[in-house]
Formats: structure tokens, C-alpha cells, sequence
């Protein structure tokens, strides 16, 4: 079977789905990923075939340092600039179809993949890191907010905001119009698939994100899917000597969210009297500070005391797997929900919104972290939740079912 995932996205997005497709490729499964050109090496070594959907999502979305005034355009502007983008994706998709799949897994931000299914004539399957789904219990994820509403309160705005307008609205209808598809808006086609229970499966843990009573029976919490291991992998010298030469560190770093500042990070960890990592600022950063680039999660995680990040998906599930307290400081979309379950479960402290970051608030939080023991030994009994978890399970299930 050929399996193709559009991944439309950053590399938190394209990163466990090239794990997922990694091992389905070992299983006997054919397997393209269609992403953004930057993502093309973590594809390609995952051992599936690359296809690329044009753009640099991280670009668009990429923040300012806390405190700074962005130096983008208008709101309409990059409203403008992100249709812009969902349109390259939605033609970059049909192409990456025309390659060859019997089947399609499609990530939250790309439904024209169900449409080009649809004029292929083969299934398309949801492939979500966000529960995006309405329900009663959590707010939705495009609020930028992980206040809940209230049972009827997020349900209702989450109905309302799954038919209000999106920048993938338009490129959407023009590829159905191009490939001879009778006229039907993305909120329609939603609702369609709502009410035959159509399959979706998230790569998100049960036991981080418990399934929630009012999904359909075709919403499946699979489990998280991990990034794609890489066993030859060796770690810089520099930061082994650092590693080795005083008490676990604290881990700092906002993946493609957002710029990092590092003066800004060491009066944090220095009001906090700690040791740190800080990824995204390369080199030494003074005596108790050092700063590395890409360095894989499942290594450096388990070598922390406590890990402060914009609470992605992929990197809160990769700070619960390694059984070590978090300090959330979410930016934006699904972000507060991830730093809020984190401290709801125990793991952490309350969530720090990156708008109201200051280095007295990150450090004093970073201290908390570290002096209330109930936060390490609960992240502990999570991270051993976890490992026992399969999120491939269900997506066998899936594929085999089709």
C-alpha cells in the first residue's frame, strides 16, 4: 500500500509523522511525505520518499523576542501571506497525489487533501497532533487560549469556530472547482465527514489528553508518534564536557515559535541559580550556560533537571517521555492547551503566556520548578505511562481496515 501524509507545517508537525512513516515503511507500507522543502532531510533519513509542498511556514509564524514589537505588516497581511501559503500547500498536495498513493493521511491544516481524495478516488485519513474536534472538554485551539468556557460554552464556540473562515477556505474551493468536484466549502465537507464518523487519529497520548466522552466513534486517540531515531547520532563535545561538569541543567528553548534572546534567557536562569541548555544560540554563553543547535530531544531531555518550552506538541510530548518537569510558555493555537495539561497533571507549574514573559517571571518560575518535588516525581510517573503507549497500533488498525 502507498501511503502518502501531507504535512503542511513546521518541523513539529512534519517530525512525528516522518517517524510514524518510518516505520511503516518497515512494516511493507510505501510511504511519501509531502512537506515544505526545509523538512526535505528529516524525510529523507526517516527512509520515506520526500515530495514537497511549496513555502516556510516557520517563517510566517516565527515571533519576536519578548518585549519587541514584530516587524511583520498588518493582520490582513498575514492573513494574506498564510492563504498564500495554504494554496502553494493545496497545489503541492494534488502533485504530490499525482505521484502516486492509495491512500492519504492528512494532518490538521491541510482538508483540500481530502478533496484531492476525493477526485482520486482513493480514502483519505485524519492525521492530527491538535485535537481540533468541538467538544465540551477543552476550549478550541485556534482561541490561543486554554480557558475553558465551561462544558456548553466550549462546545459551542468550538462548533462555531470549526465554521468560521480559514485561510485554507479558499484554496480549498478552487482545487475542487479545477478537478471537476461538485461545489462544497471546507465547513460543509467537515460536517459531512463529522456525521459518517469518518476516521481521524491523533498522535496524542490518552493519558496526557484523556478521550474526550463526546467524540464520535471514528475519533481515535492513538498515542503519541514519535520523531525518527537517530542511532548514529553523536553529541557535541563541548556539550558533554558541560553536561558532565556540574548538576543536571535546565533546558530552554522555543523550536520554531519563537526568537531567542540570550541575554534575556540568562537573567532568567541566573535569578533562577541554575545551570541551562539554551537551544537556538550556539556556543558557550558564560560559565553556566551553553547553547546548542539541533540536538534530538529523546537524548538531551532525560539529561535535565527541567525543560522550559513553548509547549509545542511534539516537544511537551517529548518533555513528558523523558519523565522531567516542564515550565510552559505558550505562544500561540494549541500551545496553551498542551502548557496547561502539563501543569493540570502535575508536571509543572503554571503555564507563563510568551506576551507576558519577563525574565523575573521565566526565572522565578524555573525556581519553583525545581524546589517543589511533587512536579519531578508526577513527570516520573507519566513519562512510564507513556513508554508503555503504542501509537502505531491504531494506525495499522486504520490502514488495514481501508
Amino acid at each position: 500500500m502507498r501511503v502518502l501524509m501531507v504535512t503542511p507545517g513546521t518541523r513539529g508537525d512534519v517530525a512525528p509523522m516522518a517517524g510514524l512513516g518510518g516505520l511503516l515503511q518497515g512494516l511493507g507500507y510505501e510511504v511519501a511525505i509531502a512537506a515544505n522543502p526545509a523538512y526535505a532531510p528529516l524525510v529523507v533519513e526517516s527512509g520515506c520518499e520526500f515530495r514537497p509542498l511549496p513555502g516556510d511556514l516557520a517563517r510566517l509564524i516565527r515571533q519576536p523576542a519578548p518585549g519587541a514589537k514584530a516587524t511583520g505588516g498588518s493582520v490582513l497581511s498575514f492573513w494574506r501571506e498564510l492563504s498564500e501559503y495554504m494554496e502553494n500547500a493545496a497545489i503541492g498536495t494534488l502533485a504530490a497525489a499525482e505521484a502516486g498513493a492509495d491512500v492519504i493521511l492528512a494532518n490538521s491544516v491541510a482538508p483540500y487533501a481530502y478533496d484531492v481524495a476525493e477526485a482520486f478516488g482513493i480514502p483519505a485519513v485524519g492525521a492530527h497532533l491538535q485535537p481540533t474536534e468541538p467538544s465540551a472538554a477543552y476550549p478550541p485551539v485556534l482561541m490561543n487560549s486554554a480557558r475553558s468556557l465551561g462544558s456548553w460554552g466550549n462546545r459551542i464556540i468550538g462548533e462555531r469556530a470549526a465554521a468560521g473562515p480559514a485561510p485554507y477556505d479558499a484554496p480549498s474551493a478552487r482545487l475542487r472547482k479545477s478537478l471537476g468536484l461538485r461545489q462544497q466549502s471546507r465547513a460543509a465537507g467537515e460536517r459531512r465527514r463529522r456525521k459518517a464518523n469518518a476516521t481521524i487519529l491523533h498522535g496524542i497520548s490518552p493519558t496526557v489528553l484523556p478521550r474526550p466522552a463526546d467524540w464520535h466513534p471514528g475519533l481515535v486517540m492513538a498515542g503519541y508518534w514519535w520523531p525518527p531515531a537517530k542511532p548514529a547520532w553523536q553529541p557535541p563535545a563541548d556539550l558533554v564536557d558541560f553536561l558532565a561538569d556540574g548538576p543536571p541543567p535546565v533546558f530552554v528553548g522555543f523550536g520554531s515559535s519563537a526568537h531567542i534572546d540570550p541575554d534575556f534567557i540568562l537573567e532568567a536562569t541566573r535569578r533562577a541559580g541554575v545551570r541551562a541548555v539554551v537551544q537556538g544560540a550556539e556556543g558557550a554563553l558564560g560559565g553556566d550556560v551553553i547553547g546548542v543547535g539541533s540536538v534530538p530531544h529523546e537524548w538531551l531531555f532525560p539529561r535535565m533537571a527541567a525543560v522550559v518550552h513553548h509547549a509545542g506538541a511534539g516537544t511537551t510530548a517529548a518533555g513528558l517521555r523523558a519523565g522531567v518537569p516542564a515550565v510552559g510558555v505558550p505562544v500561540y493555537t494549541d500551545q496553551p492547551l498542551w502548557a496547561s495539561r502539563v501543569a493540570a497533571l502535575g508536571a509543572g507549574p503554571a503555564p507563563i503566556p510568551y506576551k507576558k514573559l519577563t525574565p523575573e517571571r521565566l526565572g522565578d518560575a524555573i525556581k519553583q520548578t525545581l524546589t517543589t518535588p511533587s512536579y519531578a516525581s508526577r513527570a516520573a510517573e507519566l513519562g512510564a505511562a507513556i513508554a508503555k503507549e503504542d501509537g502505531t497500533v491504531a494506525v495499522l488498525e486504520a490502514l488495514r481496515g481501508l
